[in-house]
C-alpha cells in the first residue's frame, strides 16, 4: 500500500448521518491512484449528505442513516534489542477496522438475505463484497470504500417500547478482508425510500407459545455477534478471516402484572421444580408492524427458550403507574426474515 493510498483513507469520511447532518466533509486535494491505475483529478471540497451500501456489484443500493470504520491500520512492531537508547519499531500486519452502519426497514433485500443467512449458520452465502458510496446533497456519488469477502459480526435490533415516538434502526457490523478506496463518478440509482418512518419501536407484537403476551409494553434491545477467526498466512501481510460460533442474546421483556401468574408458575416447574429438559423450553415470535399495526413488516424467531428470572418493579407507595413485571429468557437460537414487497 503507497503513500498515496494511505493518505486517501484519512479523507475518507468517518462517521456522518445522511439524515441531513451537514457541515461534515471529505477535505479536498488530490485523490489518491486507485489499484486500477486510474488517477482521480484534485475536487472541491463537499458535504456528504447521503451514504449508500452496494453488494456484490448488484444496482440496487441500499441508503444509510450512518457509516464509519473500514480503516486500514499498520500494526506497530517494536523490534527487541535494539541497539542504541531508543527502540526501533517497523509496520508489521496490516488490519482492517470493522465497518458500522446503521439503517431503517428500507435496505434491499440482498442486505436482509444475508443477515439471514449468517443467524441460519448458512456459512455458502456469509461472505459479501461491496462499497459504501458516499454523496453530496444532491446525490452525486464522490468517493467508493471497497470491502472485500466482509462477515457480519454484529446485527442490533434496536429496543422496542410501546410509548416511544421515535423512528427505529437496525446496526450491522461488518469485518472486512481488505478495504480500499476510490473516486466516484456519476449519481446514485435511486432515492432513499420513503417508508422508513413507518418502523417505529412502538410498532411490535410478541408471542410466546402458551403464555401471555398481550399487554408486553417493553423489549430490551437485541444484539447477536458473531466471532470471528483470523487465519495468519505465511505469503499474506493481511490474515483472513474466518466465521465463529454465534452468540444469541436474552429475550428480556416486561408486562402488566396482570399477566404475571403464568409466568411465575412457568418460572417454579421449571426452575425450582427443575423440570427444565429440552421439551419444557419454548418457542416464540418477536414481529416488527408497519404505522398501520397490521402489515408485517420482518420477524425474529426464537427457538429453545428458558425462562430463569421473574423480577417486579420498584414499589413506590401512592403510585398512578401500572405495576409491571420484568421476564428475562436464555436464548439457544435465532432466526431472521424479512417480509418481502411491504415496502415496495
Amino acid at each position: 500500500m503507497d503513500e498515496q493510498t494511505r493518505a486517501s483513507r484519512a479523507r475518507f469520511l468517518g462517521t456522518v448521518g445522511a439524515a441531513g447532518v451537514a457541515g461534515a466533509a471529505i477535505a479536498g486535494g488530490a485523490w489518491r491512484t486507485s489499484k486500477a491505475g486510474a488517477a482521480a483529478a484534485p475536487g472541491r471540497s463537499y458535504s456528504a449528505g447521503h451514504f449508500a451500501l452496494e453488494l456484490d456489484g448488484s444496482k440496487e443500493i441500499s441508503f444509510l442513516r450512518s457509516v464509519e470504520g473500514g480503516n486500514a491500520v499498520g500494526e506497530v512492531v517494536r523490534e527487541v534489542g535494539s541497539a542504541g537508547y531508543y527502540q526501533k519499531k517497523h509496520i508489521g500486519n496490516v488490519k482492517y477496522e470493522e465497518i458500522t452502519a446503521e439503517f431503517g426497514m428500507a435496505m434491499s433485500k440482498d442486505v436482509y438475505d444475508w443477515i439471514s443467512a449468517t443467524l441460519s449458520g448458512n456459512r455458502d452465502q456469509e461472505r459479501k463484497s461491496g462499497a459504501i458510496i458516499a454523496a453530496d446533497f444532491n446525490y452525486a456519488a464522490k468517493t467508493r470504500r471497497e470491502f472485500t469477502d466482509a462477515l457480519i459480526t454484529e446485527v442490533g435490533f434496536p429496543a422496542l417500547d410501546a410509548s416511544s415516538k421515535d423512528v427505529a434502526f437496525m446496526t450491522l457490523k461488518l469485518a472486512p478482508d481488505q478495504t480500499v478506496d476510490k473516486p466516484a463518478s456519476g449519481k446514485l440509482s435511486s432515492a432513499p425510500k420513503q417508508q422508513q418512518k413507518q418502523w417505529l419501536p412502538s410498532n411490535f407484537r410478541l408471542d410466546i407459545k402458551g403464555l401471555p403476551t398481550g399487554r408486553v409494553n417493553k423489549i430490551d434491545a437485541i444484539t447477536i455477534k458473531q466471532a470471528i477467526v483470523t487465519d495468519e498466512i505465511g505469503e499474506r501481510r493481511d490474515p483472513l478471516k474466518e466465521p465463529g460460533k454465534l452468540e444469541f442474546p436474552n429475550l428480556v421483556f416486561t408486562l402488566s402484572e396482570v399477566d404475571a401468574q403464568p409466568w411465575l408458575d412457568w418460572f417454579d416447574d421449571f426452575v425450582i421444580q427443575g423440570n427444565n429438559s429440552e421439551e419444557d423450553e419454548k418457542t416464540g415470535r418477536l414481529t416488527y408492524l408497519a404505522s398501520n399495526l397490521k402489515d408485517e413488516l420482518a420477524r425474529l424467531e426464537f427457538f429453545n427458550l428458558g425462562i430463569f428470572k421473574v423480577s417486579t418493579d420498584k414499589a413506590e407507595a401512592v403510585s398512578d403507574t401500572i405495576k409491571r413485571v420484568k421476564v428475562e429468557l436464555y436464548c439457544e437460537r435465532i432466526e431472521f426474515k424479512y417480509l418481502v414487497g411491504v415496502l415496495a
